[in-house]
């Protein structure tokens, strides 16, 4: 299946994350992640250095980073199933995550994979099953220097198609 021509906006994209966060999933939107940028193969989210993101050595706390690593793993799905109109249930079944060094500043975290998901979305579309995927995100501190490097397994399965 060749994905509409439809074009989402940064704006609404952005909107859907806060809407995520405030309704579904409320530790998404106590760390109050950013997204920066996202198209068909690239998603870039920000999660700022903050008390609430904190740990005592005055880096970023792991859950804050597992939390980026969420986002920037999964928001493709949202993205996609807008993209397509399609109705897709969506959860993490795994996750290996390489903490390399302290992050001591805000923190970027990228996917170049949606092109995987996608992929996923479609053969769950056709044969209407659950398919898992590895998406790889890596975390960069304001220095661009690797922090954490994550590989978390996506589960999609379409469901029925959006009136």
């Amino acid at each position: 299946m060749e994905m509409p021509t439809k074009i989402i906006s940064i704006r609404k994209m952005r909107w859907m994350l806060f809407l995520l966060g405030f309704l579904k999933i409320p530790l998404v939107g106590f760390v109050k992640p950013k997204l920066i940028s996202i198209d068909e193969n690239t998603v870039r989210v920000k999660i700022k250095l903050r008390r609430r993101t904190k740990n005592h050595l005055n880096s970023m706390y792991f859950g804050a980073l597992a939390v980026g690593a969420d986002i920037a793993g999964g928001i493709h799905v949202f993205y996609f199933a807008e993209l397509s109109n399609l109705k897709v249930s969506f959860a993490f079944k795994g996750m290996k995550a390489d903490f390399i060094k302290r992050a001591e500043s805000d923190v970027v975290f990228e996917s170049n994979q949606g092109e995987l998901v996608q992929k996923a979305i479609n053969l769950s579309e056709e044969t209407g099953e659950r398919v898992n995927e590895t998406i790889n995100v890596i975390a960069r501190d304001k220095n661009q220097e690797i922090v954490a490097t994550f590989e978390m397994i996506v589960s999609v399965k379409v469901a029925l198609l959006k009136s």
